[in-house]
Parts: C-alpha cells; structure tokens; sequence
C-alpha cells in the first residue's frame, strides 16, 4: 500500500516530509497537502508536523548535492500549488540524494526539465508582478496595492519594492491566498487581514482612501487614453505583453 506523507502547505512541511520519508526508509511513498487531500483507495495517510530543524537538515543536504540554486528553484515549484509540484520536488530531492557527485542538470531527466518549465512560469508571474502592481494612499498613508497571481510569488517579490519605494510605508495582498506583504520603513514582513476592504476582492474600497486619490486615478486614465494612438493600436501585441486578466488592476484601464 503507498504511504502518502501529508504537510502542512509549507516549504519547511515539505521538507519535514522529505526527512520523514528517508527516515521511515520509504519505497512507495508521495507527499501531498494536507489542505485538499483525499485520500485514494490504496492510500495510507499519514501527517507530517513541520520540524524547523529537520526540514533545515535536508535543505541543508541538497545545497552539498546539488548545483547552487537548485532549492531556489524547488522551492518556486512548491510555491506553484500545481498538481505535480510536490512529486516534481521529491523526485528531484530523490535524483540528488541517489547520486554519491550529487544532482547534475540533466535536462534528459524529465523532472528537472519540468522543474526548469515551472521555474520559467514563476519567475514571469514574478516579472508581471513588478510590472503591473499599481498602489494606491491611503487615509493612514500607506500605499497598499491589490494582486491575484496565477502562483504564490508573494515571498519573492518583497525585495524588489523594497529596493524601489524604501521611502515610503507599503502593503501588497494577495486576495486569492488571503495574505500579503507590509514594508514599515524598516523590514518586509507577512500580514494577513481581518476584515479587509476591497472592492470585488480586487481593488481598495474608496472609503479607505486618501483625499484626492480617485481623482488622481481618474486623471491618470484619462492621460493614457489621450496619448494612446488609436491607429496604430495592436492589440495582439499589447495582450501578449499585458494579458487581459491584469487589467483589473490597471488604473489605465479603467474606461473613461
């Protein structure tokens, strides 16, 4: 009967279940999230409590065994919430533990090939990110700004507007996974929010703004229309490089 390692969601949880998985000497065994699992008719289910000290021990074990930037890259994939994340990850975990020269990266290999696949779709919703984050003030000055990623790039986009607006107090949600990020000057830290006001789970509600912001929002969407060039408009370009589910949060595409 396959053993399937439950974790809590985590990347320490998986990497708890990993350990567990080498400890218990497992030959037929998966690890799944807790949160969504049911369990399958040869399937014994067995939870798995993250371990910080165990779920360090392995990551510590892959950085000797694999090229630099390889638990950055599983890492991302854990971050995906796709369906073959977690085998994906553990595949590659178990390439590299197997081989006494460590992981090389063999792209004949099909999991570091999709590990490469996934990567390239996290970091380009991590771009997108950068790109298409718009913030508004608030009434307690703070510029919080509304996202709904296709994966969980929430951690990894922290630094970036660090860096860029490091004057200034800032908070980006993410109302799909019901979490975000807050920077106060000082650090980035995680937030989650009571009693959110959003608009349709997507945009900041008016009474929470600052004086003068909508107004401002308008002004800048009536800007873009104005100097957009109606003729040379093309619009198969322009959705290749701003795909329509971002528009939503776009100030500059709101009609006018």
């Amino acid at each position: 009967m396959n053993q399937t390692l439950l974790y809590d969601g985590s990347v320490k949880g998986f990497f708890t279940a990993v350990f567990e998985y080498y400890e218990r000497k497992l030959k037929t065994s998966t690890i799944r999230r807790l949160q969504g699992y049911e369990s399958g008719l040869f399937e014994a289910p067995v939870e798995v409590i993250t371990d910080q000290v165990k779920s360090e021990r392995v990551m510590r074990g892959l950085q000797k065994k694999t090229p630099k930037g390889t638990v950055d890259m599983l890492v991302k994939v854990l971050h995906t919430e796709l369906p073959d994340a977690e085998e994906v990850a553990l595949q590659v975990v178990q390439l590299a533990f197997a081989s006494p020269r460590g992981l090389r990266m063999d792209y004949r290999e099909p999991c570091i090939l999709r590990m490469k696949e996934i990567n390239r779709m996290v970091n380009r919703e991590i771009h997108r990110m950068h790109a298409f984050v718009r913030f508004q003030k608030t009434i307690d000055s703070i510029y919080a700004a509304t996202i709904r990623p296709d994966f969980d790039v929430i951690p990894f986009i922290g630094s970036h507007f660090e860096k860029r607006y490091a004057d200034q107090q800032w908070m980006i949600y993410d109302t799909s996974r019901d979490y975000g990020i807050f920077y106060d000057l000082k650090a980035v830290s995680t937030v989650k929010l009571t009693n959110p006001s959003w608009v349709g789970n997507r945009q900041l509600d008016e009474k929470i703004l600052a004086d003068g912001e909508s107004n401002f929002k308008e002004a800048w969407a009536k800007y873009f229309h104005a100097t957009c060039i109606q003729e040379r408009k093309n619009m198969r370009l322009h959705l290749q490089h701003v795909p329509h589910r971002y528009w939503k949060y776009l100030p500059e595409k709101t009609k006018v």
